[in-house]
Formats: structure tokens, sequence, C-alpha cells
């Protein structure tokens, strides 16, 4: 189990774990970000992770993206 800034450009891993404060959690659910979905990195620049899940395409920041743990 990794973060999701660990990730390479263009590799697609299954979301394990988001963490974080509940109000956390709950705005990156919304996102898409839930256990069991497929997230795949677009790129990154400066920190920040674009990604694409649940067929939408995402900007976060690292700190965020720490929060999200893929396998």
């Amino acid at each position: 189990m990794m973060p999701l800034t660990m990730m390479s450009e263009g590799e697609a891993n299954v979301i394990c774990k988001v963490g974080g404060k509940e109000e956390t959690r709950r705005f990156l659910e919304n996102l898409g970000f839930v256990v069991g979905g497929i997230v795949t990195v677009v790129s990154i620049i400066g920190g920040n992770v674009i990604v694409n899940v649940k067929d939408s395409r995402v900007a976060i920041g690292k700190d965020m993206a720490n929060k999200i743990m893929v396998n």
C-alpha cells in the first residue's frame, strides 16, 4: 500500500483506503475517491496530482493525495 503521490504518470491502481478527518474523507468520496475504485494518474505538476477517477478528471493537492492509499 502506498499514497497516491507515489504513483507514476499513466499508472492505474485500486484505492484501498481514504484517510484524514471525516470532513476530508467525505469531500474526497464526493469527488469519486471511494475504496475499491480505480484511479489513474494523468500528471504530477509541482506536487499537485491530476487523476482520472470515475470517468472524471480531478486535480488535487499533494496533502490530499497523501491521504489516498492505493495498492
